[in-house]
Protein backbone atom coordinates (compact mmCIF):
# COMPACT_ATOMS: atom_id res chain seq x y z
CA UNK A 1 0.00 0.00 0.00
CA UNK A 2 1.20 3.51 -0.81
CA UNK A 3 2.44 5.65 2.08
CA UNK A 4 -0.41 7.75 3.46
CA UNK A 5 0.04 11.43 2.78
CA UNK A 6 -2.25 14.42 2.53
CA UNK A 7 -4.12 14.06 -0.79
CA UNK A 8 -3.16 16.69 -3.34
CA UNK A 9 -6.11 18.78 -4.54
CA UNK A 10 -6.71 18.53 -8.29
CA UNK A 11 -8.67 20.33 -10.96
CA UNK A 12 -9.13 18.44 -14.22
CA UNK A 13 -9.60 20.29 -17.52
CA UNK A 14 -10.91 18.15 -20.38
CA UNK A 15 -12.64 18.66 -23.72
CA UNK A 16 -13.77 15.13 -24.55
CA UNK A 17 -14.62 11.76 -23.08
CA UNK A 18 -12.13 12.05 -20.23
CA UNK A 19 -10.54 8.60 -20.20
CA UNK A 20 -7.43 9.92 -18.44
CA UNK A 21 -9.64 11.61 -15.86
CA UNK A 22 -11.47 8.35 -15.25
CA UNK A 23 -8.16 6.48 -14.89
CA UNK A 24 -7.02 9.03 -12.30
CA UNK A 25 -10.25 8.57 -10.34
CA UNK A 26 -9.85 4.79 -10.47
CA UNK A 27 -6.29 5.05 -9.15
CA UNK A 28 -7.50 7.30 -6.32
CA UNK A 29 -10.18 4.76 -5.45
CA UNK A 30 -7.69 1.86 -5.35
CA UNK A 31 -5.35 3.88 -3.11
CA UNK A 32 -2.45 4.00 -5.57
CA UNK A 33 -2.81 7.77 -5.92
CA UNK A 34 -3.11 10.16 -2.98
CA UNK A 35 -5.22 12.88 -4.57
CA UNK A 36 -8.70 14.35 -4.69
CA UNK A 37 -10.36 15.65 -7.83
CA UNK A 38 -12.22 18.68 -6.47
CA UNK A 39 -13.48 20.14 -9.74
CA UNK A 40 -13.75 19.23 -13.42
CA UNK A 41 -13.88 21.97 -16.07
CA UNK A 42 -14.69 21.57 -19.75
CA UNK A 43 -14.91 24.03 -22.62
CA UNK A 44 -17.38 21.63 -24.27
CA UNK A 45 -20.90 21.41 -22.87
CA UNK A 46 -21.34 17.94 -24.42
CA UNK A 47 -18.05 16.49 -23.14
CA UNK A 48 -18.20 12.99 -21.72
CA UNK A 49 -15.98 14.08 -18.85
CA UNK A 50 -18.91 16.06 -17.40
CA UNK A 51 -20.87 12.79 -17.15
CA UNK A 52 -17.90 11.29 -15.30
CA UNK A 53 -18.07 14.25 -12.91
CA UNK A 54 -21.77 13.65 -12.30
CA UNK A 55 -21.19 9.94 -11.74
CA UNK A 56 -18.55 10.65 -9.10
CA UNK A 57 -20.43 13.62 -7.61
CA UNK A 58 -17.61 16.04 -8.42
CA UNK A 59 -18.22 19.76 -8.91
CA UNK A 60 -18.14 20.48 -12.63
CA UNK A 61 -18.41 23.50 -14.89
CA UNK A 62 -18.74 24.28 -18.58
CA UNK A 63 -16.47 27.30 -19.02
CA UNK A 64 -15.68 28.49 -22.52
CA UNK A 65 -14.08 31.73 -23.61
CA UNK A 66 -17.02 32.16 -26.00
CA UNK A 67 -19.29 32.75 -22.99
CA UNK A 68 -17.47 35.95 -22.02
CA UNK A 69 -17.15 39.38 -23.57
CA UNK A 70 -13.52 39.79 -22.53
CA UNK A 71 -10.43 37.72 -21.77
CA UNK A 72 -10.39 39.19 -18.26
CA UNK A 73 -13.91 37.95 -17.49
CA UNK A 74 -12.94 34.50 -18.74
CA UNK A 75 -9.76 34.38 -16.68
CA UNK A 76 -11.57 35.71 -13.61
CA UNK A 77 -14.14 32.94 -13.90
CA UNK A 78 -11.49 30.23 -14.17
CA UNK A 79 -9.48 31.74 -11.32
CA UNK A 80 -12.57 31.98 -9.15
CA UNK A 81 -13.41 28.31 -9.57
CA UNK A 82 -9.82 27.23 -8.92
CA UNK A 83 -9.54 29.45 -5.84
CA UNK A 84 -12.90 28.31 -4.49
CA UNK A 85 -11.74 24.69 -4.56
CA UNK A 86 -8.23 25.49 -3.26
CA UNK A 87 -6.66 23.67 -6.19
CA UNK A 88 -2.98 22.72 -5.84
CA UNK A 89 -2.40 21.03 -9.21
CA UNK A 90 -4.19 21.43 -12.54
CA UNK A 91 -4.43 18.33 -14.74
CA UNK A 92 -5.13 18.64 -18.46
CA UNK A 93 -6.78 15.48 -19.78
CA UNK A 94 -7.46 15.92 -23.47
CA UNK A 95 -8.03 19.66 -23.10
CA UNK A 96 -7.90 21.24 -26.54
CA UNK A 97 -7.69 24.90 -25.60
CA UNK A 98 -4.71 27.01 -24.60
CA UNK A 99 -4.60 27.80 -20.89
CA UNK A 100 -4.60 31.59 -20.37
CA UNK A 101 -1.15 32.96 -19.56
CA UNK A 102 -2.38 34.51 -16.32
CA UNK A 103 -3.49 31.08 -15.04
CA UNK A 104 -0.12 29.62 -16.07
CA UNK A 105 1.70 32.36 -14.15
CA UNK A 106 -0.42 31.75 -11.05
CA UNK A 107 0.14 27.99 -11.24
CA UNK A 108 3.69 27.98 -12.59
CA UNK A 109 5.04 24.39 -12.62
CA UNK A 110 1.70 23.20 -11.21
CA UNK A 111 -0.14 22.46 -14.45
CA UNK A 112 0.41 19.07 -16.09
CA UNK A 113 -0.52 17.70 -19.48
CA UNK A 114 -0.09 14.28 -21.05
CA UNK A 115 0.81 14.01 -24.72
CA UNK A 116 0.51 10.78 -26.74
CA UNK A 117 4.05 10.88 -28.18
CA UNK A 118 7.63 11.31 -27.02
CA UNK A 119 8.06 15.08 -26.94
CA UNK A 120 9.57 17.13 -28.44
CA UNK A 121 8.70 14.89 -31.41
CA UNK A 122 5.16 15.10 -32.78
CA UNK A 123 4.00 17.95 -30.58
CA UNK A 124 2.62 21.41 -31.17
CA UNK A 125 -0.54 23.08 -32.39
CA UNK A 126 -2.85 20.70 -34.23
CA UNK A 127 -1.03 17.56 -33.10
CA UNK A 128 -3.45 15.84 -30.76
CA UNK A 129 -5.32 12.54 -30.65
CA UNK A 130 -5.44 10.63 -33.92
CA UNK A 131 -3.34 13.27 -35.70
CA UNK A 132 -0.34 12.41 -33.49
CA UNK A 133 -0.54 8.69 -34.21
CA UNK A 134 -1.01 9.27 -37.93
CA UNK A 135 2.11 11.45 -37.95
CA UNK A 136 4.14 8.83 -36.07
CA UNK A 137 3.11 6.10 -38.50
CA UNK A 138 3.63 8.27 -41.58
CA UNK A 139 7.15 9.09 -40.41
CA UNK A 140 7.99 5.41 -40.04
CA UNK A 141 8.90 5.53 -36.36
CA UNK A 142 9.74 2.27 -34.60
CA UNK A 143 8.72 3.60 -31.17
CA UNK A 144 6.22 6.09 -29.85
CA UNK A 145 5.07 6.68 -26.31
CA UNK A 146 3.62 9.19 -23.89
CA UNK A 147 4.97 12.26 -22.13
CA UNK A 148 3.77 13.94 -18.94
CA UNK A 149 4.98 17.52 -19.04
CA UNK A 150 4.65 20.90 -17.40
CA UNK A 151 2.31 23.28 -19.22
CA UNK A 152 3.76 26.61 -20.29
CA UNK A 153 2.61 29.36 -22.65
CA UNK A 154 3.13 27.30 -25.84
CA UNK A 155 1.70 23.99 -27.06
CA UNK A 156 3.66 20.95 -25.81
CA UNK A 157 6.91 22.81 -25.04
CA UNK A 158 6.93 22.52 -21.23
CA UNK A 159 9.50 20.52 -19.30
CA UNK A 160 8.95 16.72 -19.43
CA UNK A 161 8.30 15.08 -16.06
CA UNK A 162 7.94 11.47 -17.16
CA UNK A 163 8.10 9.57 -20.45
CA UNK A 164 7.58 5.96 -21.48
CA UNK A 165 8.14 4.28 -24.82
CA UNK A 166 5.60 2.17 -26.70
CA UNK A 167 6.61 -0.04 -29.65
CA UNK A 168 5.19 0.65 -33.08
CA UNK A 169 4.23 -2.74 -34.51
CA UNK A 170 4.01 -3.90 -38.13
CA UNK A 171 0.50 -3.32 -39.39
CA UNK A 172 -0.34 -0.71 -36.76
CA UNK A 173 -3.13 1.72 -37.52
CA UNK A 174 -3.68 5.02 -35.71
CA UNK A 175 -6.35 3.23 -33.67
CA UNK A 176 -4.21 0.27 -32.58
CA UNK A 177 -1.25 2.49 -31.75
CA UNK A 178 -3.50 4.91 -29.86
CA UNK A 179 -4.90 2.08 -27.74
CA UNK A 180 -1.39 0.90 -26.79
CA UNK A 181 -0.25 4.44 -25.96
CA UNK A 182 -3.40 5.11 -23.94
CA UNK A 183 -2.64 2.21 -21.60
CA UNK A 184 0.69 3.87 -20.81
CA UNK A 185 -0.95 7.29 -20.42
CA UNK A 186 -3.35 5.93 -17.83
CA UNK A 187 -0.45 4.52 -15.83
CA UNK A 188 2.22 7.23 -15.95
CA UNK A 189 -0.10 10.22 -15.48
CA UNK A 190 -1.12 9.00 -12.04
CA UNK A 191 2.50 8.14 -11.25
CA UNK A 192 3.55 11.70 -12.06
CA UNK A 193 0.72 13.19 -10.00
CA UNK A 194 1.73 10.98 -7.09
CA UNK A 195 5.26 12.39 -7.24
CA UNK A 196 3.80 15.87 -6.87
CA UNK A 197 1.58 14.69 -4.01
CA UNK A 198 4.70 13.35 -2.26
CA UNK A 199 6.59 16.60 -2.97
CA UNK A 200 9.29 14.62 -4.78
CA UNK A 201 9.58 16.81 -7.89
CA UNK A 202 12.21 19.55 -8.15
CA UNK A 203 12.26 21.71 -11.29
CA UNK A 204 15.24 23.85 -12.23
CA UNK A 205 14.77 25.31 -15.69
CA UNK A 206 14.33 22.28 -17.91
CA UNK A 207 15.98 19.91 -15.45
CA UNK A 208 13.62 17.76 -13.38
CA UNK A 209 14.90 15.83 -10.38
CA UNK A 210 12.80 13.13 -8.74
CA UNK A 211 13.65 12.89 -5.04
CA UNK A 212 14.04 9.25 -3.89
Amino acid sequence: MTEQIEPIRLAVFASGRGSNCEAILENIENNSLQARVLVIISNNAAAGVLEIAKKHKIAHFHISQKQFESEKEYVDRLSGVLDEHQVQLIILAGYLKMIPSEIIRCYRNRILNIHPALLPAFGGHGLYGRFVHEAVLNYGCKVSGATVHIVDEEYDTGTPIMQQCVPVLPGDTPETLAARVLEVEHRIYSQAIQLFAQDRIRIDGRKVTIIP
